[in-house]
């Protein structure tokens, strides 16, 4: 975090809200943290090159770490976390966009989205809007996807599906390392990190869909689940 953070005193005068640097220290850490909890991690299909968004299925913290670890992207998460002792602090260094869930603020969050597209920031957020135990999709709300329908984007962008699927370690509960409900942090963290022949993460990048031959958010948004949905656990 201080290389982090001494680097983004230059970065930022000199590139505004690009970052060009910073994001690499943050994909590191994120492939050191998962060689420290002994996961094999894998990759299927490539990052999209084009400018826009990556959508995902929500099954624990360890996603943050798999799809950082996948390329430089920037995530997108509720208000809350930003005044979380220590993590808040972490997500706010590493260029989280934070966003109210209330209509009145939909313009705002709208006009942040496009802020940030259109500075390069290759977003992902979780349409599911909450965590599950790793062997399903819940299906995918479309709220967040109409940022993309905005004038100056619909034919710039395109959005990549990208299915998160664990594997348990051997003996384990399939659902080992799902993370939701009223799960803390604290303890599961700790069964992770006690696991002494852990399984593994891969990450499934689907074909990334054009949002100007969308019909609308509604559509997008079912094609998007219908493509993590296929490579899903369960």
């Amino acid at each position: 975090m201080m290389l982090k953070l001494t680097l983004r005193l230059v970065e930022r005068p000199l590139f505004g809200l690009r970052r060009p640097v910073t994001p690499w220290i943050t994909q590191g850490v994120s492939r050191a943290a998962l060689a420290i909890l002994g996961m094999r991690y894998r990759r299927r299909g490539r990052p999209m090159r084009e400018r826009g968004a990556l959508v995902a299925n929500h099954a624990s913290w360890l996603d943050i770490f798999a799809l950082n670890a996948g390329g430089r992207v920037y995530f997108v998460s509720k208000a809350e976390v930003a005044d979380w002792p220590g993590i808040g602090w972490l997500a706010r260094a590493a260029g989280t966009v934070f966003i109210a869930r209330e209509k009145r603020e939909a313009k705002a969050q709208a006009d942040l989205f496009e802020t940030r597209l259109k500075a390069g920031h290759r977003l992902v957020f979780f349409p599911e809007g909450t965590s599950t135990d790793g062997r399903r999709v819940l299906p995918f709300k479309s709220t967040l996807f109409a940022a993309f329908f905005g004038a100056d984007l619909r034919d710039i962008l395109w959005v990549q599906p990208v299915t998160v699927v664990y594997t348990a370690p051997e003996g384990e509960d399939p659902a080992f390392y799902g993370w939701w409900g009223d799960m803390g942090f604290g303890p599961h963290a700790l069964k992770l990190l006690a696991t002494a022949r852990p399984g593994g993460v891969e990450l499934v990048y689907h074909p990334p869909l054009r949002v100007a031959e969308a019909e609308n958010r509604k559509a997008l948004a079912l094609a998007c689940e219908t493509a993590v949905r296929s490579a899903a656990a369960g």
